[in-house]
């Protein structure tokens, strides 16, 4: 069942690490998540927050309304504004074969499972002549992340370019394109792999929204309790399996 929601991506809170989802709402039959997201973030007191967003999610009225709610965006750009992404390209290209004035750039290194990954952010003021820079409600910057992955002797590179309202600053841009991705990780890929979501065959949209909020309030609950040790596809089962440990779940939320 389609729907959005709203996961605190880029504060180093519980919030995040425990893949808490403030919020959702289920779009309508002839709707998409365009719609669907305005009406969330009107629901929500997102005052000092940064919201990310994928590109489909790289709207004017999307960014009026998480700026109306005093909060900041970082937008993931793509080829669904092909003249934006494309001037956005080019005046980043521009600005790497001068002096890069005004800008910021981060490198990070991650080793693990097998691979290496090397990410660079760039992240620069927002050019006066972008097209259509006034539509998009406090602009201020543009980035890019270019990360480079080598694993079993193969090399990847991924470029993904972004729109933001927050100021230059290297490292609160990498903060929440980072943040924005551990909620695909540790939420997302956790509902799927642990309650199976991906596989739900409910169709009736009422109990399909509630279901959905269960899944995500269960999924808090199973990373809040304290043993690292245990997957959280064998916490749920545990649940099941022991009243003892269901209650130990339960009561990790008041810890």
């Amino acid at each position: 069942m389609p729907h959005t929601e709203l996961i605190p991506p880029t504060n180093e809170t519980p919030s995040r690490e425990y893949g808490l989802a403030l919020g959702q709402e289920v779009c309508g039959e002839k709707s998409n998540e365009i719609t669907a997201i305005p009406e969330l973030l009107r629901r929500i007191d997102v005052r000092g927050g940064v919201v990310t967003i994928d590109a489909m999610g790289a709207q004017k009225v999307i960014a009026e309304e998480v700026v109306r709610g005093k909060a900041d965006y970082v937008l993931a750009l793509k080829g669904n504004h092909e003249a934006l992404h494309r001037a956005v390209i080019e005046h980043i290209d521009e600005q790497l074969e001068g002096d890069l004035k005004g800008a910021e750039e981060l490198t990070t290194s991650e080793r693990g499972h097998g691979r290496e990954e090397h990410r660079t952010y760039l992240h620069l003021p927002a050019p006066a002549a972008l097209p259509g820079r006034a539509e998009w409600k406090g602009l201020r910057s543009v980035g890019v992340v270019t990360s480079r992955r080598v694993k079993g002797g193969e090399e990847s590179i991924e470029i993904r370019y972004y729109l933001s309202s927050l100021p230059v600053d290297a490292e609160q841009f990498a903060r929440a394109v980072r943040g924005h991705w551990s909620v695909e990780n540790a939420c997302h890929w956790s509902l799927d792999v642990t309650f199976r979501e991906d596989d739900s065959r409910v169709r009736q949209r009422v109990l399909g929204a509630n279901i959905t909020w269960l899944y995500r309030f269960t999924l808090s609950l199973l990373k809040q309790h304290p043993d690292r040790r245990q997957s959280l596809a064998m916490k749920r089962r545990g649940c099941g399996w022991s009243d003892t440990f269901l209650m130990e779940v339960i009561a990790a939320l008041t810890c």
